[in-house]
């Protein structure tokens, strides 16, 4: 693996090969490599760009195949703030512009709890907003709120903006800690979008 600014075609190709040998690490070859058990030492830079959008460019230039952006996201860890692309033998970090995944679809089911949401990321996993995977809403830079989905680890979604405003016409007031907030339900959990004053106002 190259260090830092020297990435190459072969980088691309090595760390393909690995990311695939280590996909088969997952138990009977199903779900996601186990990185969190992984600390291999770090192996430089890989000319590797995750864009606000979802797109993964390789040295500028777009991966345009899903399966290998597929094969990339599952070797995926977040570190100190920090992504990088993790194998049990190299670490390569990568920039990621705002969060590593973009949510995409949004179902609506009932269980016990109530409302359940699930969101589609781009890169086709199925996320069940509940406690263990939390919303949470950031001030967007043109107005209004970003809403972020947990993912995993500490690997989060950003979700569109078509969703969010699905999320907006689903929302509710409650009181929380002696505050009207506005937010939205689902596995359970009520997570606030912002005070309701402020979204009243803003609507």
């Amino acid at each position: 693996m190259a260090k830092q600014g020297q990435t190459t075609r072969q980088d691309l190709e090595g760390l393909t090969a690995a990311a695939t040998q280590a996909a088969n690490t997952s138990p009977a070859g199903k779900g996601l490599p186990p990185v969190h058990l992984w600390n291999p030492p770090f192996c430089g830079d890989l000319d590797m760009r995750i864009a606000g959008d979802g797109t993964w460019f390789y040295m500028g230039t777009p991966i345009g195949r899903p399966a290998l952006v597929r094969l990339f996201s599952t070797i995926l860890k977040r570190e100190d703030g920090k992504h990088f692309l993790v194998t049990p033998v190299e670490k390569v970090g990568i920039r990621v512009d705002d969060a590593p995944f973009l949510a995409v679809e949004m179902t609506r089911e009932t269980d016990g709890r109530g409302r359940l949401l699930r969101f589609r990321t781009n890169v086709d996993d199925w996320v069940a907003c509940d406690s263990a995977h939390r919303l949470r809403f950031e001030a967007a830079a043109g107005g209004g709120l970003t809403p972020y989905l947990h993912v995993r680890a500490d690997l989060w979604a950003k979700v569109t903006r078509a969703l969010y405003y699905d999320l907006v016409d689903m929302g509710e007031e409650r009181v929380v800690d002696g505050r009207p907030m506005f937010g939205i339900e689902s596995g359970g959990e009520f997570f606030a979008m912002a005070d309701a004053d402020e979204v009243r106002g803003a609507l």
